[in-house]
Formats: C-alpha cells, sequence, structure tokens
C-alpha cells in the first residue's frame, strides 16, 4: 500500500497490529460470504468452495477468498450464479465489521508512538479490505501487507526501525516467531478473539505473549508506558 513504501526515521518505539480477527471481525466475513454462497450456489457447492478454500489456505500460507472463487469457477463453469460472489466480497461494508473500540485502541496507541497495520493476505483482497474498513486511514496509510509476515522481519524493520516494537495480534505462532526473532526488543500482546485465538489446541501449542488481553477493546485500559522498555520510559 502506497503508506507501506517509504522507509521512516527511527522510532522509539513503533505499534503493530494485526488486522484479520485482532482490529476487524474477519470470523464474521467468512460467515457472512458462507451465508451468501448457500443461497447463490446452494449448501453443497459452498462447501465445495470452502474445501478449495483450505486447500488454497495450506499451500499459500494466508486466505485467499478470490483465488477459491477463479478455482471454483475451473471447476465449475456453468455455475453462472458465480460471477456475482466476488462482488459481494468488493461491496462488502467492511468497516461495520471492526471491533469495538478498535478505532479508539489506534487513537490511544498513537498518542505514544508510530503506529502501523502488519498484516498477511494477497495482493488485491487484502488491501481493499483495510482500506474499505477505515483502518487505513486511521493509521494514516502506515500498513504493511506479506504473505508471511513473520518472515519479514528484516524489511518490516528496515521500512520502520525503532528502538522497541509492540505486536498486537490474535495468533500465539505469529507472537511466538517474532519473539524469537526481536528477543528483548518486542513486547508480544495476545488478543483473544477469533477461532484461532480461542481454539485450546492450537493455542497450546506456543508459548505465552508478553501480555494477554480478552478483546482488542481491553488495551484502553492498560497503561501505554507499560510497553515501552524501562530505558525509554523517562523520554
Amino acid at each position: 500500500m502506497n503508506g507501506s513504501t517509504k522507509r521512516v526515521r527511527q522510532s522509539k518505539l513503533v505499534v503493530f497490529f494485526d488486522v484479520d480477527n485482532t482490529l476487524l471481525n474477519n470470523d464474521r466475513i467468512s460467515a457472512d460470504l458462507n451465508a451468501h454462497l448457500k443461497r447463490e450456489v446452494g449448501p453443497q457447492r459452498s462447501r465445495f468452495y470452502w474445501a478449495i478454500f483450505e486447500k488454497l489456505r495450506g499451500q499459500l500460507g494466508y486466505a485467499d477468498y478470490l483465488g477459491a472463487l477463479q478455482g471454483f469457477r475451473r471447476d465449475f463453469p456453468h455455475d453462472l450464479e458465480l460471477l456475482w460472489v466476488p462482488r459481494f466480497l468488493i461491496d462488502y461494508p467492511f468497516s461495520k465489521r471492526l471491533y469495538a473500540r478498535s478505532l479508539d485502541v489506534i487513537r490511544h496507541f498513537k498518542r505514544l508512538a508510530r503506529v502501523v497495520l502488519l498484516s498477511d493476505g494477497d495482493v488485491v483482497f487484502q488491501p481493499h479490505k483495510v482500506e474499505r474498513s477505515g483502518l487505513y486511514r486511521a493509521v494514516d496509510g502506515q500498513a504493511l501487507i506479506y504473505v508471511h509476515k513473520e518472515r519479514e522481519l528484516a524489511d518490516v524493520e528496515a521500512r520502520f526501525p525503532a528502538a522497541h516494537y509492540v505486536v498486537v495480534d490474535d495468533k500465539l505462532r505469529i507472537l511466538a516467531a517474532i519473539k524469537k526473532v526481536w528477543k528483548s526488543r518486542v513486547t508480544t500482546v495476545f488478543v483473544r478473539q477469533g477461532h484461532y485465538a480461542l481454539d485450546p489446541e492450537i493455542t497450546a501449542r506456543y508459548p505465552s505473549a508478553d501480555e494477554t488481553v480478552q478483546n482488542i477493546g481491553d488495551l484502553l485500559k492498560l497503561n501505554l508506558r507499560t510497553f515501552r522498555p524501562r530505558r525509554l520510559r523517562n523520554d
């Protein structure tokens, strides 16, 4: 996205927010898409779409809603109703699916730090979702979208150098991978929202984050200075 291509001067503190199921209720978006698919192509075809979707996610490492639709059309070229499903996704009211207080949390952290979106996704739909949700504007265009963000930390650090980082995410797997690289230079914050965060089998595989909150709005209750390393708290 436009703001993500520019290098910036070093900050004392940069806070990275994940998007899906951290600021934006992506589970609800998927449920709405599933209901729409059932109406348009029927329950059986809908199940077939999600099978393609999961196969693609396993191959690519991220959710590719439009790619799964293309795969569906390849297998069912005469299901012309499918041609209108992408419009449902493009016109979807993403701003109505922001978690309560998401924008308040962004404004809250912008008082102390540079705030940046750090997300995974495809090159078309994910930027569209970020922009249509209002999140792109909320962070002043500071947004990074990778295929596997935890593998791109060198690039992240080059674009947003800082004395300390905070990463807020609903996936312990991501937080653990980032902590392994940045170590004491990062404070990880686990938000228990969405199906990944609430699955005990998944969360049991990874170490706890530095901080855990039950929902994104809970970050408003925390003292922002606690996220700064001791050497910066008196600056």
